[in-house]
């Protein structure tokens, strides 16, 4: 049998899903706003004994949003969700969820979660205000890899909002998180 060769690239596209989706497949969403909050709260510690960047900035910052659990999956298009927590203080300050969509060259499916250490007032009202706030437009939010987290002392800190990626499970062409939609939810 001869196989089409407009065929092979649909097998192979389709064979890439059916392996990084059972990989990734998402976690429930949190049941209750307490299910919620406690995830988040065990990610931040999670975080903070992995990057001891992420302590010392949590310490300096005005709030912090966690999303314990997003869920992306693409096939050129794509698209993200995901729920978390403003904590401001150390208290709980309402329920958020971010969302994005992307077209271009993308396969796989992927779960992670993030911490946006939130540092200036203006910053935070600009979240707290706002009836969405996209990442990348307003406040300036840096993506803390290894490398910066090494480097990032609280006299070097010059950006509005500082965001760290945790727990990365699956395949995934490219992550970022520029285009973010974050919304304030009522409670899940």
């Amino acid at each position: 049998m001869k196989l089409q060769r407009r065929s092979l690239p649909t097998m192979l596209l389709s064979a890439a899903a059916a392996i990084s989706t059972p990989l990734v497949a998402p976690s429930a969403q949190a049941a209750t706003g307490d299910d919620l909050q406690r995830q988040a709260q065990d990610a931040l510690a999670s975080l903070y004994k992995a990057q001891a960047g992420a302590a010392a900035l949590g310490q300096k910052a005005k709030a912090i949003m966690v999303f314990p659990s997003i869920f992306k999956a693409g096939l050129v298009f794509g698209g993200a969700y995901g729920e978390g927590v403003l904590f401001e203080n150390q208290k709980f300050n309402g329920y958020y969820s971010a969302v994005s969509a992307s077209v271009g060259l993308q396969i796989g499916a992927q779960t992670f979660g993030y911490a946006m250490f939130v540092m200036t007032d203006k910053a935070l009202a600009s979240v707290k205000e706002s009836s969405g706030w996209e990442v990348g437009v307003g406040p300036s939010v840096v993506v803390v890899d290894a490398g910066l987290a090494k480097r990032l002392t609280t006299t070097t800190l010059k950006d509005d909002v500082y965001a760290f990626v945790f727990d990365q499970n699956g395949i995934m062409g490219a992550l970022g998180l520029e285009g973010t939609k974050v919304s304030r939810i009522k409670q899940p």
